[in-house]
């Protein structure tokens, strides 16, 4: 297998696999993004998307590079949302700050940004997004670029 074949093969999958997790997490187990889990899913649709790319347009390099690059971006986001999670700093959004509500619709639950709903090990999942898209984006960026 080449390396190229293996970014692509990690540019779908672990982006699919994660964003999996994430709505089962959501669907199934009742844990509900905030607004920093919502902006660690984007990039992995755009990951995907590029790894779609790199199966039909030319250079496929350059395609599943940049499906790296999104993935290792939502691994940095989840960086950051881990870091308010364990009160490193402080969030930037609404979702981090005491008694903030839903504009739009006062009434709806506000999930918070600064709680973690569930941790492994004292590993949040956004931490888990941390480690595995950090790693993965990076791993798939250096296959991309790894020429024989």
């Amino acid at each position: 297998m080449s390396g190229l074949t293996a970014a692509r093969g990690l540019a779908l999958g672990v982006p699919a696999a994660l964003l999996a997790g994430a709505y089962i997490s959501q669907y199934a187990f009742g844990l509900y993004p905030c607004e920093m889990c919502w902006w660690q899913r984007y990039p992995h649709f755009a990951a995907i998307g590029l790894a779609g790319l790199a199966l039909v347009l030319q250079p496929a390099r350059v395609w599943v590079a940049l499906a790296g690059l999104a993935v290792l971006t939502s691994g940095l986001i989840g960086g950051f949302h881990a870091g308010v999670e364990y009160g490193w700093w402080p969030g930037i959004t609404a979702c981090a700050k005491v008694g903030a509500v839903d504009v739009l619709n006062p009434s709806a639950p506000l999930v918070r940004c600064d709680q973690a709903p569930w941790t492994l090990f004292g590993i949040s999942l956004a931490g888990f997004n941390f480690l595995i898209s950090s790693a993965a984006g990076a791993a798939i960026v250096a296959l991309a670029a790894y020429r024989k």
